[in-house]
């Protein structure tokens, strides 16, 4: 891209070379989605494989992506985001937040969706599909945890905008983030007994989280998604409030496989949608457990 003397020192500018293309902004999507592998882009992507191989050059030579060996004979590689491009990706979202609104919406400011809308779709549209792999976020347990919980028999993740926020305007759907909290608290001993993890999820600071789960005694996990790399990596759909991007309350039930196995969206009725969680939650622990006992000595797979 040729560039004006002025630009030089422009950061826009400089980001343009490297996001300015729409390949490079759809391919660092896909790899935020959990798609590292080339026959995998290729495939989700509909771009030729020449073209592809040079967007992902490119990205690899301005420092967004690095290669990862994961075969031999023929060597493979999976690509991965540095540090610079993981510091792309509330850029991702916000171009997201932006599109959802101002081009598939009319404009409108709200925590909630049309459930003919877009974001109902693209959210509705997780079920079956696999979370990203090796995320962890930082924890109000005070280390990072995975965001799909290991060694249960599922997950249930759920989002919300923040808690002890003063909105400078009403939002409808913005409110009654503490009430979930502590209704899921309510009911966590349930999702215990179940064999089922529960993971709360915002865009709010790590010390911020903490200091509202020490005063309400939250027992489960709260994660901090102010990187946005959830948002990115599942598409959230969010809204600006209060000075930053949040994130839209719902609630996906994921199995111990890391597949969605059901999305509840958008949440209005959150007493509801807790009872709700915890009904899917249990059942597909239920299924499970039933299957894993079903199973003969010929379907278990070798350690």
């Amino acid at each position: 891209m040729k560039m004006h003397r002025a630009d030089e020192t422009c950061g826009i500018a400089q980001a343009a070379v490297v996001m300015g293309d729409w390949w490079n902004v759809l391919v660092l999507r896909e790899i935020a989605r959990g798609h590292l592998r080339f026959d995998a882009l290729a495939a989700e992507l509909g771009l030729s494989r020449k073209v592809l191989a040079e967007r992902l050059a490119r990205l690899v030579e301005r420092g967004v992506l690095r290669r990862s060996l994961y075969q031999h004979r023929p060597d493979r590689y999976e690509y991965l985001l540095t540090d610079a491009g993981a510091a792309l990706l509330p850029l991702l979202v916000a171009m997201q937040d932006w599109g959802d609104r101002w081009v598939l919406g009319d404009g409108t400011v709200t925590g909630t969706a049309a459930p003919d809308g877009a974001e109902h779709a693209r959210v509705h549209a997780q079920v079956g599909t696999r979370m990203p792999e090796g995320l962890v976020l930082p924890s109000t347990h005070g280390v990072d945890l995975p965001v799909v919980a290991p060694d249960c028999a599922g997950t249930v993740l759920f989002t919300y905008p923040g808690t002890g926020v003063e909105w400078d305007e009403p939002i409808p759907g913005a409110v009654g983030c503490t009430l979930e909290n502590r209704l899921f608290k309510e009911a966590w001993p349930d999702f215990r007994r179940a064999g089922v993890e529960v993971r709360g999820v915002s865009t709010q600071l790590p010390h911020e989280q903490a200091d509202f789960a020490r005063a309400e005694a939250v027992p489960f996990p709260l994660l901090s998604d102010a990187g946005q790399r959830l948002a990115a990596g599942l598409r959230l759909p969010t809204f600006r409030g209060a000075g930053r991007l949040r994130l839209k309350r719902l609630i996906l039930v994921v199995g111990p496989d890391g597949t969605v196995r059901h999305v509840l969206f958008p949440v209005q009725d959150i007493p509801a949608a807790v009872a709700e969680a915890l009904r899917l939650a249990t059942a597909s622990a239920n299924a499970g457990a039933a299957a894993g006992a079903s199973a003969g000595p010929d379907d278990i797979e070798e350690p």
